[in-house]
């Protein structure tokens, strides 16, 4: 395996979970990957979450290791040697800081958007708050999530686990091919949720098609502690 391009701590993620047609997810699809589903469910997440100490080619770029991202992605897997890879797309993915979204857009060609962020974070001993939120046209958009304190392995075959284990990234390259990358870290434990607020214009963000987000509520949230991760160098397939 090839030495990292980036290495991170991903923290305290909220991942909010709804149910979509996955034609609406065809015009995004790269080449030779499909969607994935869950029980019969295709699904698109919100989630939001913290970097933490992270380094680009083993170097920590100053001002740019620690800062929120928030991104809107689905669920896809891709055949190789006769075997399924779960991957994701992402639809668009947000962060507070010039460098990473030009980085990202011009080495990774992902679809980073730079927004003013900012984050509020509460810990006690019985509870966990963390609340997200990204400006756009004027308007905050929020994601927040309040949790007990106590972790909670996944469960195998669980819903968490379908969302929170997808180890490789997929995007449309020039020429019609498709890239992909993996990314690496432990098994996650999550924290069970209280109550979640979400205040997001699906529209204005993403466009029509993903208008109905905001008419329906999420099947589910799940809020992951994280772990320190990898991403590798992406690939053409």
């Amino acid at each position: 395996m090839s030495k990292p391009f980036l290495t991170a701590e991903w923290r305290k993620l909220v991942l909010a979970n709804y149910s979509i047609d996955p034609q609406i997810l065809l015009p995004w699809l790269p080449p030779g990957v499909e969607p994935d589903s869950f029980n019969g469910i295709t699904y698109v997440s919100l989630v939001g979450f913290m970097f933490r100490e992270t380094t680009v080619l083993g170097l920590k770029i100053p001002f740019h290791v620690n800062f929120p991202e928030v991104n809107l992605r689905f669920y896809v897997r891709y055949k190789a040697a006769g075997k399924w890879k779960r991957g994701v797309v992402f639809l668009s993915e947000i962060v507070p800081k010039y460098a990473v979204a030009f980085i990202a857009n011009k080495l990774y060609k992902e679809r980073y958007r730079r927004m003013p962020m900012r984050v509020t974070e509460a810990v006690s001993a019985e509870e966990i708050s963390t609340r997200y939120e990204w400006k756009f046209n004027g308007q905050w958009n929020s994601l927040q999530v309040r949790a007990g304190s106590q972790p909670i392995p996944l469960v195998e075959g669980s819903e968490a686990e379908f969302i929170t284990e997808h180890f490789w990234g997929y995007s449309g390259a020039a020429g019609g091919s498709t890239t992909e990358y993996q990314v690496a870290h432990p098994r996650w434990f999550t924290y069970k949720v209280l109550d979640h607020t979400i205040n997001c214009d699906f529209k204005a963000l993403y466009g029509p098609d993903f208008s109905l987000l905001s008419q329906q509520a999420p099947i589910s949230v799940f809020f992951a502690e994280g772990s320190a991760i990898q991403v590798f160098p992406k690939r053409i397939l």
